[in-house]
């Protein structure tokens, strides 16, 4: 656990060079505007331990994956998002020695953050032979205009002296993890329009795999903040600089403003890149650089009006919550269906994929309630579009029905690793359950009746083919699978598996008795097909121990050794980086919420004392070494009234990065999991259920807090939420009249006169 940044309601506030986690400060620091995202990289020149990275949403490579122990069924490649052209270079030569944090003593140094507005500022001060030299940075990926990055330069030496400034798009750069150094860029070329606009375009390479290339156009232009001396452009292959020459007497300040505009061909024709990319660089230097920092932040301004958090008493809670949806916002904002939310996001390259089950099981509910109906809608819709990739990858393992990738960019499964991708099929029904929770919460049908039956259809079939009968035990079973507890891989009968297949079969049954006729025409279903799904629902095996009262993960899960994860030595933890995978896998500890992923899905189908047995069973067992783990324990630790512990795992999923607690963060934020800050104060502190059909809240207050606010939209509606030591309340901000129920008691929510 490590902590960099004061505690701040609104920011993130670095006051110390921490050269030793130059890393981990990137990945705190990191920006973006749901179009591209960079990590809080330096501008200038830094020789020590960095790890570079701008990322632009969609833009992907499908990697090399055929090795010697290549099966049928494996996917043909890895698909990783890539590092994108550097935008941000803007290095400052002092007397023709560039500055570089690393090696220059350095006498001040402050890095800030600021999630309401969305920029990051960066002040120090260095000390040269002949005196002093202080530069400010500030800059912003713009939220109004997403093709754009702004940066604002200013230098001050105490001493007379020469200032370069060379501001600079580079196109050659790596993955780092990229196979022997390789790249996974063509050069395009470069080129110099009027107005001292330079350009560099570049297009992904080639690939044996018939997936689509990227072309991508950067075009940089400067603003001098005073007229230097010198004002020189230089390009070279994938590379365009300006340099700007002064000669500063001391206490004068030089400086320059850097525009950038991105565009790639997922938005614009091929022939017009390089034309669209200039135009948009034009028109953000005309408009100049402070009216653009006016539009950002007034489209921020407006997403946390509905989307702020407010807790009294506990800035560090605070701030946590407030940096999650910064950077969750930041990655998405559900404006493009072909987007997703990728699980690094923009801040880093580990996972390579776009899209896992994260995004229907924890972003959804979030980005529903807060970002608005529609949001929702084309989260859904996203895997709608990708239904023919998820049939082909069952009929990838010779299965029928639709299987939803674990990783991807097209909806074909494009990671390797067969224990998760080909085991792991439990994400199939997280996004079943996301049709049932967006319809409940919303009370719109037009989704399944358009799109989501046939979604939920496609999994259902691909749950009625995988299942085999046991004539021996009269149950429908499902053998060699991974549950959401990645410390265990093929295992039979994983009992979150097994219910949730049993769900979704009762629930698509159930959708196909509604669906207009016209609809239902289109599906080619017949009714002995309908039962099937409920007979095989009926008779899922799901084990179960009477003695204990528990549900049991997976067959031969109580044979373990079972103890508490509070047995295992400080020094071994956490266990994924110091023990061996076979030492792991023959172990009791859970990686996350396995069996109580299934009792958060269906409480609403469970008792609370069933719930809180399997709780008491399985929580102390488990590591919370994935970062999906502890929201879902907060939240049903909180329904059972066990708030110490609830409030113990809120502090864990909302801090997990801003306190590096699995020692991980340096290589990017956890992104998709943020969601289950946000999850773990609305259903878990305030109650809130709506799979039911209605809304529903049953508040509590933390004893370490002084109070909590939220909003939320619900169907057409903007209701505030507020719980202090007094109790809740409950306001209709904009709508009409709506039932609620609040501590059981059903209520008519009216706006105040």
């Amino acid at each position: 656990m490590k902590t960099l940044f004061a505690y701040d309601p609104w920011k993130l506030i670095e006051n110390e060079l921490h050269k030793g986690d130059m890393r981990l400060s990137e990945s705190m620091t990191s920006t973006g505007n749901g179009h591209m995202g960079m990590r809080g990289n330096f501008e200038e020149r830094y020789s020590g331990d960095t790890h570079r990275g701008t990322y632009l949403a969609g833009v992907w490579y499908p990697d090399k994956t055929r090795v010697g122990w290549w099966k049928n069924g494996y996917p043909l490649y890895f698909g990783k998002v890539i590092n994108a052209m550097d935008i941000l270079s803007l290095r400052i030569r002092i007397d023709k020695e560039d500055i570089d944090l690393f090696t220059d003593e350095v006498t001040a140094f402050h890095r800030e953050l600021d999630m309401q507005r969305g920029v990051l500022t960066r002040e120090f001060t260095i000390r040269r032979e002949g005196g002093c030299v202080r530069v400010r940075f500030e800059r912003f990926l713009s939220v109004a205009r997403p093709e754009v990055l702004a940066i604002r330069c200013r230098v001050t030496p105490d001493y007379d002296c020469r200032v370069d400034l060379i501001a600079a798009v580079d196109a050659d750069v790596r993955n780092e993890d990229s196979n022997y150094d390789e790249t996974f860029w063509d050069f395009e070329g470069e080129g110099e329009a009027a107005g001292g606009i330079l350009s560099v375009s570049a297009r992904t390479k080639e690939n044996a795999f018939g997936t689509p290339r990227f072309a991508v156009c950067g075009a940089m232009a400067v603003e001098p903040f005073k007229r230097p001396r010198k004002d020189k452009s230089e390009s070279e292959t994938a590379y365009i600089e300006r340099r700007l020459t002064y000669d500063v007497e001391g206490g004068e300040t030089v400086g320059c403003d850097k525009f950038v505009c991105v565009a790639t061909s997922r938005d614009h024709e091929e022939s017009q890149l390089t034309q669209s990319a200039h135009t948009g660089v034009m028109v953000a230097q005309a408009a100049g650089y402070d009216t653009l920092l006016h539009e950002h932040e007034r489209a921020w301004a407006r997403r946390w009006e509905k989307a702020d958090v407010r807790i009294d008493g506990d800035v560090a809670a605070q701030q946590g919550i407030r940096f999650n949806i910064f950077q969750l916002f930041s990655t998405y904002y559900g404006e493009d269906t072909r987007l997703n939310i990728g699980p690094k996001g923009f801040t880093g390259e580990k996972y390579g994929g776009a899209t896992y089950w994260d995004t229907e099981a924890y972003c959804l509910p979030m980005y529903t309630a807060i970002a608005g109906q529609d949001v929702a809608y084309h989260l859904l819709k996203y895997r709608y579009l990708q239904l023919e990739g998820a049939y082909h990858n069952a009929r990838q393992q010779g299965l029928p029905g639709a299987l939803y990738p674990m990783v991807t960019f097209t909806g074909v499964e494009c990671h390797n690793e067969w224990e998760i991708t080909f085991e792991e099929i439990h994400r199939n029904s997280a996004i079943a359950y996301a049709i049932f929770a967006y319809t409940q919460y919303t009370g719109d049908r037009s989704y399944i009746d358009k799109y989501g039956i046939d979604v939920l259809l496609g999994i259902a079939r691909f749950w009625a083919g995988r299942v085999h009968y046991s004539k021996r035990a009269g149950k429908y079973m499902i053998h060699g699978v991974t549950g959401p507890n990645e410390y265990e891989n093929n295992v039979n009968n994983n009992w979150y598996t097994n219910r949730m297949a049993a769900w979704v079969l009762s629930y698509t049954a159930e959708q196909l008795m509604l669906i207009p006729r016209e609809k239902m025409d289109t599906l080619s279903v017949s009714g002995d097909e309908i039962r099937r799904f409920r007979e095989i629902s009926e008779k899922m095996y799901l084990p179960e121990d009477a003695e204990l009262g528990i549900f049991v993960q997976h067959d031969t899960f109580l044979d373990k050794d079972l103890m508490p994860a509070s047995d295992i030595p400080a020094e071994e933890r956490p266990i994924n980086q110091h023990w061996s995978w076979d030492k792991i896998l023959r172990s009791c500890f859970i990686k996350q919420a396995d069996t109580l992923q299934g009792l958060y899905f269906l409480e609403h189908l469970y008792d609370k004392e069933t719930i809180r047995r399997n709780f008491e069973f399985y929580e102390p067992m488990t590591v919370h070494e994935s970062s999906l783990s502890p929201c879902v324990h907060s939240i049903l630790a909180a329904s059972i009234g066990k708030m110490d512990k609830a409030v113990e795992l809120y502090q864990r999923t909302a801090r997990l990065d801003l306190d590096n607690i699995n020692n991980d963060t340096s290589d990017g934020l956890h992104i998709t999991s943020m969601a289950g800050s946000w999850l773990s104060i609305v259903q878990g502190f305030a109650g809130m259920r709506t799979v039911t059909g209605e809304l529903c809240f049953t508040p509590q207050l933390p004893d370490c807090w002084d109070g909590y606010a939220f909003k939320i939209v619900y169907r057409g509606r903007i209701i505030e939420v507020s719980v202090t030591r007094e109790g809740a309340k409950l306001t209709l901000l904009e709508g009409e009249p709506v039932a609620v129920t609040l501590d059981g008691e059903t209520m008519e929510l009216t706006r105040e006169a």
